[in-house]
């Protein structure tokens, strides 16, 4: 019984090891053009497996924020209600 708890205990964290691929930010991938369209264009072939991953989600955060930002948009204040508007 030890053994196999053991057993279960060590592949477990040796599956938790692979990730030797480091994770960049959004900053980043807005800064990096040719980078984030390489990830964007490797996330959306392969969505089963790599959508989910946190470069995957960088990146395509950057490509959005940077296709908003082309557009023109701004920030606007939260428009309160309950304090007259403001």
């Amino acid at each position: 019984m030890k053994r196999t708890v053991l057993s279960l205990f060590v592949a477990t964290a040796l599956a938790g090891c692979d990730q030797a691929t480091t994770v960049q930010t959004v900053d980043w991938y807005k800064a990096h053009d040719a980078e984030r369209t390489a990830m964007v264009s490797k996330c959306r072939n392969n969505p089963g497996e790599s959508d989910a991953s946190p470069n995957c989600i960088n990146a395509v955060t950057a490509q959005n924020h940077l296709t908003v930002e082309k557009r023109g948009y701004t920030k606007h204040e939260p428009i309160n209600v309950l304090e007259g508007g403001k």
